[in-house]
C-alpha cells in the first residue's frame, strides 16, 4: 500500500531589509522614507507592498515578508527631504555642478531594483552622499 501524499508546504517567501548610511557625514541617515514595490515576473506590473522610514540607526526594521510569487523588488528611497534637512553649504561649495537645480538636491530619490529567490534573505544597504550613492547585497 502506498502512503498518501503529504500536503505540499508553501514555499518560504523572501525577505528584504535595508539601511541608509550618509557617507558624507559618517552617520546613519534617519527619517528617510522607503517604499517597497514587488512584481511577479519581468513583464508584470509593480505592486505597492510596504512603506517605512529609517530609524535613528538608519534602518527600516518593520518591512514585511515578500508575497510568495515575488521575483523582483524595487526599493525607492525619498532622499530629498533628508538632504534638505541636513545639507551643508560647505558641501555645495566643494562641487562644480550648476547650482540651479529644480530641487536643490542632485538625487531627489534613489530607486534600486533587484531579483529575488523564494526563501532567501536580502539586505540592501544604501550608502548615500549629496553627489552619489552605491548599493550592495549585504548580509
Amino acid at each position: 500500500m502506498t502512503p498518501a501524499p503529504s500536503p505540499a508546504s508553501p514555499s518560504p517567501s523572501a525577505s528584504v531589509s535595508t539601511h541608509v548610511l550618509d557617507t558624507s557625514a559618517g552617520r546613519p541617515a534617519a527619517a528617510v522614507a522607503v517604499e517597497v514595490s514587488v512584481r511577479a515576473g519581468r513583464g508584470a506590473p509593480w505592486t505597492a507592498h510596504a512603506v517605512s522610514a529609517t530609524d535613528a540607526d538608519g534602518r527600516c526594521k518593520d518591512l514585511p515578508a515578500l508575497p510568495e510569487a515575488t521575483t523582483h523588488v524595487r526599493l525607492r528611497f525619498e532622499v530629498e527631504p533628508y538632504f534638505t534637512r541636513t545639507s551643508s553649504p560647505a558641501a555645495e561649495d566643494r562641487q562644480d555642478a550648476p547650482r540651479t537645480r529644480d530641487s536643490g538636491v542632485f538625487f531627489p530619490e534613489v530607486a534600486v531594483v533587484f531579483a529575488v529567490t523564494p526563501g532567501e534573505r536580502y539586505h540592501v544597504p544604501l550608502l548615500l552622499n549629496p553627489f552619489g550613492y552605491s548599493v550592495y547585497r549585504g548580509s
